[in-house]
């Protein structure tokens, strides 16, 4: 499962997947059944999906409040055209047919990312195998129990979110049988059948998730929805649970034990192994003694290209590779792999691996309709936030990366890095939940910028989603695109280390080489009407910016530019030291440029200002490892869609403000 390092002088035109492989993408792509009824009845009718939930309500004597709280945690009340969710949920109940939804799953190639990103060690490159389908859990066939219970037909409640919605009813209501307790107009009554609506396998999750539904039903929320229906969940204050509904649900407990997760969360350990194997060979992570011996600062965002039973089939694999966490699609279950104190063979970069932390979540980044749940994205947030206060990082884009901003370590290796969890990841959402909003008002009056289109309004086109060429879906996107000139006739930016010829760079969902993303910060190069300018990539580099419908807003911040003298400064791919800070046993590890310049006049925003720092780790036996560390520091810049490094030594550090 491992071959040897192969330079790519070109990209693939498929990078789909993240640490785990393309090969484990079975899943839960395509829109697949009758669509949800058309906009212009939808926009005749605003309030037609909220009396679908009153009706559906009084026919199953379920609490309204109750249906709507389950639904806003599954789905938002979107209804996303009929098209299944990362593990093959539909509508706005997240009711789930994944063996349907798998007969359509492409299988996607392998990529050309070595996850460790080591150079002292040979490249590793394991393949996945396709995921075993012979037998799916409950929490993935809810909808083939909801046709039995309804009398409706599978593909009606696939594809009408009424249909849908009772179908969420009648299964709310077998629950509460099932436990032997009344239909009650009582909220509170409905705590444990929440929990087991969920589909969760164990007490802690279905806890969890009923907490969450019950937390939504407390505060009350409205929205507009996808589709242009207006809904409304009035709070009812003072709603609580009782803590011993939760024994009531039946269900196995978690192997909570030795987990670093919040309160907050349902976290199950399952070991991702360390074991010796083959000629000298081990996998499938590294053992350190972080943050005492070197600090974490990154947080990094993956999606998992494949289903969770897969995924976890997959991390227990010594040959494999690894990763810290995986938070399932369903309920947001997360399972922790691998300790933070070790290093995880996960991001492609092995700077950024030996100061990271990887969270993989059940997900495809080029499936603009297979969403992700809000139930995931919660728990997500709860989690990061609690790795960023106990290891100190900021939440801000420079430090809580998506897998797509890792740079590549050398020139050779950056047409194979990974792309996930790509345009459709919803960076505002997921940073409203961390308590960090992105600014979405304000013009960009001053010296920095920060990236921030509407989500739902922002739909640039893409093409690659289900076959190369192919136009994707409209959707929903965080990303923005950009052109050398003031115009969208215009050619769009080059990237010279995705393509050394030189050739245009495309609007595949994987081409990242003309793309901004929400929350990242640039430096303003230029104005004009209703276009912006940033540098970008050594360029100046042009996004349409109306007043009237931002894509971005002013940012404050720290930038660096070329010292005075200098006519071009080198870009760096990680923060390695100098020559001579290396031992004597240790080989040294090449500073090695890319193929990017920094130009006298542009500017950059930073991140931190880092030591060089390397850890030697390519043993089982930990006696030799050794941490690095030299004279040479770095500042971590926003350069491209990727970060990169540059030496404070040929740089300039400036504070800009709005």
């Amino acid at each position: 499962m491992r071959g040897p390092a192969t330079d790519r002088a070109t990209p693939r035109p498929r990078r789909l997947h993240s640490a785990l492989g393309a090969a484990a993408a079975a899943a839960l792509l395509l829109p697949l059944f009758g669509a949800a009824p058309s906009g212009a009845e939808e926009t005749a009718a605003p309030d037609r999906l909220q009396r679908a939930f009153s009706s559906a309500a009084g026919a199953y004597h379920v609490p309204q409040s109750v249906l709507l709280g389950v639904s806003y945690l599954q789905s938002r009340w979107d209804s996303h055209n009929g098209a299944p969710s990362v593990s093959g949920g539909y509508g706005p109940m997240h009711l789930t047919d994944a063996r349907t939804a798998l007969k359509h799953a492409p299988h996607h190639s392998e990529g050309g990312e070595d996850p460790r990103g080591d150079s002292s060690r040979r490249a590793l490159r394991p393949s996945a195998p396709a995921p075993d389908t012979a037998e799916l859990p409950a929490r993935l066939t809810t909808l083939t129990r909801a046709a039995e219970l309804t009398g409706l037909k599978p593909a009606e409640l696939r594809g009408d979110p009424a249909a849908n919605i009772r179908g969420g009813a009648a299964l709310l209501a077998a629950e509460q049988k099932r436990l032997g307790k009344p239909l009650s107009a009582r909220p509170a009554d409905w705590y444990a059948a929440v929990g087991r609506f969920s589909g969760a396998e164990d007490s802690a999750t279905a806890a969890a998730y009923a907490n969450d539904v019950f937390a939504v039903i407390r505060d009350g929320q409205q929205r507009t929805n996808d589709t242009g229906q207006r809904l409304r969940l009035a709070a009812v204050p003072g709603l609580e649970p009782k803590a011993s509904e939760a024994q009531r649900m039946g269900l196995r407990r978690a192997a909570a034990k030795g987990t670093e997760c919040p309160a907050t969360v349902s976290c199950e350990w399952i070991p991702a192994p360390y074991e010796e194997f083959g000629d000298e060979d081990y996998g499938n992570h590294d053992l350190a003694d972080r943050p005492k011996d070197q600090g974490i600062d990154y947080i990094v965002v993956h999606d998992t290209e494949g289903s969770w039973d897969t995924t976890l089939k997959l991390v227990q694999d010594p040959t494999y590779v690894s990763w810290h966490y995986t938070l399932r699609s369903t309920d947001g279950h997360i399972a922790q792999h691998v300790k933070t104190k070790d290093v995880g063979w996960h991001a492609g970069n092995w700077y950024i691996n030996s100061k990271s932390v990887g969270l993989e979540h059940e997900g495809f980044l080029a499936s603009p309709d297979a969403w992700y749940t809000e139930a995931m994205y919660r728990t997500s947030a709860r989690l990061v936030k609690y790795l960023a206060q106990k290891f100190d990082i900021p939440l801000d884009r420079q430090h809580i990366l998506g897998h797509d901003t890792v740079p590549g370590t050398t020139t050779s290796t950056i047409p194979g890095m990974h792309t996930d969890p790509g345009p459709y990841w919803n960076w505002q959402h997921y940073f409203s939940l961390l308590g960090k909003p992105l600014p979405h008002r304000g013009a960009t009056r001053g010296e920095l910028v920060t990236i921030a289109p509407e989500y739902a309004k922002n739909k640039p086109a893409f093409t690659g989603c289900a076959k190369a060429g192919e136009a994707c879906a409209p959707h929903g996107s965080s990303a923005v695109r950009v052109y050398t000139e003031p115009s969208e006739d215009a050619p769009l930016i080059k990237d010279i280390g995705l393509r050394p010829g030189g050739e245009d760079s495309t609007i595949d969902v994987n081409d990242l080489g003309s793309r901004l993303s929400a929350g990242q910060q640039y430096a303003l190069a230029d104005k004009k009407g209703d276009w912006t300018a940033v540098w970008y990539l050594g360029q100046k580099a042009w996004f349409k910016n109306p007043a009237k419908a931002p894509t971005a807003v002013s940012g404050s911040g720290s930038v660096i530019t070329p010292k005075a003298g200098k006519a071009e400064v080198p870009v760096y791919g990680r923060a390695y030291p100098e020559k001579a800070a290396y031992p004597e046993g240790v080989p040294v590890q090449e500073v090695s440029p890319l193929p990017y310049k920094l130009l006298a006049g542009q500017r950059y925003v930073t991140g931190d200002r880092v030591p060089g720092e390397y850890f030697y780790a390519p043993t089982f036996d930990t006696a030799p490892h050794r941490i690095v560390r030299g004279k040479d520091v770095y500042y971590e810049i926003q350069f491209g869609h990727r970060i990169a490094y540059v030496r404070a030594a040929d740089v300039d550090l400036k504070r800009s403000g709005r």
